[in-house]
């Protein structure tokens, strides 16, 4: 293994302290080349307080990208009033492999405990509503990312100005789903800066009815009249869901 420091560079420095952006490259990882981005805010009185820290990297999960930043914050407690960065990244540098591998046996673990609880609630239905998509194909690329990490099926609704997204899954992923939605930055605002989602309407959560069809993909769809949209909702035995909450929104 040959661990890389491939960029390091300051991206801004203020009165309230100082943000590193610092990408590290360890090679032969799982037979692949994983590339840490890791961003280090150092407050004005670093090192007495610890940096915060922030970790990204395309080969891995949220989960685990999570767990890497957990243990960094970890290992920054026992150098604190003293220098830091620099001992992090050779450490993850060392560790990246291990955390991986401990992430990965906590998930399975997760998993194999969650069935009982999975089964017993049954696949649940989220109902949304957005006012509107600034930046509509990346706004969609996420959403569809989303669904197939979180193995929900459904629909990416567009009615004219209307825009539904309809789930169906897991209760737990459902609920993970609608924390990305809320917390993630998926649009951009009117000046064309990233900004969270803030004009979301639940609809409806509710387990899903012996009566209702399970949508077998994720699907973004099109439609050009209302009497099409309703028919996909009778399709899949949610008329009545159609009828309660779609009308009101073209008023």
């Amino acid at each position: 293994m040959k661990p890389l420091v491939s960029a390091w560079s300051t991206i801004n420095q203020e009165t309230h302290g100082i943000t590193f952006r610092i990408q590290v490259s360890v090679k032969e990882l799982l037979d692949t080349d994983v590339l840490l981005k890791l961003l280090f805010h150092l407050p004005v009185n670093y090192p007495s307080i610890l940096p915060d820290i922030s970790v990204s990297s395309d080969q891995l999960t949220r989960a685990q990208c999570m767990d890497v930043k957990d243990k960094l914050l970890e290992q920054a407690k026992k150098h604190l009033s003293e220098p830091m960065v620099h001992e992090l990244v050779l450490w993850i540098q060392q560790h990246l492999k291990y955390i991986i591998r401990q992430s990965a046996a906590v998930y399975s673990e997760k998993k194999t405990l969650s069935r009982g609880a999975s089964t017993e609630d049954g696949i649940w239905m989220l109902f949304l509503h957005l006012d509107h998509m600034r930046a509509k194909a990346k706004y969609v690329k996420t959403v569809e990312k989303w669904a197939s990490d979180l193995r929900l099926t459904g629909r990416l609704m567009f009615m004219g100005k209307i825009i539904l997204i309809l789930l169906q899954g897991d209760r737990s992923n459902i609920k993970e789903y609608l924390i990305l939605q809320k917390t993630s930055k998926v649009d951009v605002d009117s000046s064309g800066r990233k900004c969270k989602e803030k004009m979301i309407s639940i609809l409806c959560e509710t387990k899903v009815q012996s009566q209702h069809t399970r949508f077998q993909m994720f699907e973004v769809k099109d439609y050009s009249t209302l009497d099409e949209l309703q028919k996909e909702f009778e399709a899949a035995g949610l008329t009545t869901l159609f009828s309660e909450f779609v009308p009101p929104l073209l008023k």
